[in-house]
């Protein structure tokens, strides 16, 4: 519990800070605003191009990892939830972060890399560590009582997207590949939107 208070603290400035943000379709679809901007329908399309260093490997295996995990509790909380503001944020979530694992996996393959993140705490090291939310954690919102999965849900669910706009700051900071900063920069405005809807749901 003390964990989520504090995290909770720490997603409270984007609370405040996302309130003038885009709460559009294309906010929320930060795989879709790219295929845009680079006119092609589908996401598999999307070339990342050859110019790329280690922070933008990085960065896209990390996300990778987030986003199976975001899958994995979504998932969940769509058959578990029972208000409708819940149940819509996951199936939102569900088709979102589909595409941009699909997008982020292509890319990395393009530059000849592994689609899975080295989890060694060693390499991690000098971002701060690995951002993950542990599998016990996950596997708990199967098997807590219904009365309390909304408020787990959402405390998990908060705090793991918390961890992928981390990422993002990373990457937007010391990235190489301007797709994938740009890329970063839609990941860590629609995160931040979730969030913000997030907290409000969890004050009722």
């Amino acid at each position: 519990m003390k964990r989520r208070l504090v995290v909770l603290a720490l997603a409270a400035p984007l609370l405040l800070g996302a309130c003038g943000t885009d709460t559009s379709k294309d906010a929320a679809a930060p795989a879709s605003a790219v295929a845009q901007t680079q006119n092609v329908k589908n996401v598999s399309e999307i070339t990342a191009g050859a110019t790329f260093n280690d922070t933008d490997v990085m960065f896209l295996q990390m996300l990778v990892d987030n986003q199976e995990q975001g899958l994995e509790m979504v998932e969940i909380a769509a058959k578990r939830a029972q208000r409708p503001e819940i149940v819509e944020l996951a199936q939102a979530v569900q088709a979102t972060q589909k595409d941009e694992i699909t997008m982020m996996k292509n890319w990395l393959t393009e530059w000849g890399k592994p689609t899975t993140v080295d989890k060694r705490v060693s390499l991690h090291a000098d971002h701060g560590g690995l951002p993950s939310t542990g599998e016990e954690e996950i596997e708990s919102l199967r098997t807590i009582k219904d009365k309390k999965f909304e408020t787990a849900f959402l405390n998990l669910f908060l705090a793991h997207q918390h961890n992928a706009i981390e990422v993002a700051d990373l990457e937007i900071d010391k990235g190489g590949n301007e797709l994938a900063k740009q890329f970063a920069e839609r990941v860590k405005q629609s995160r931040a939107d979730q969030v913000q809807q997030m907290l409000k749901l969890l004050a009722g």
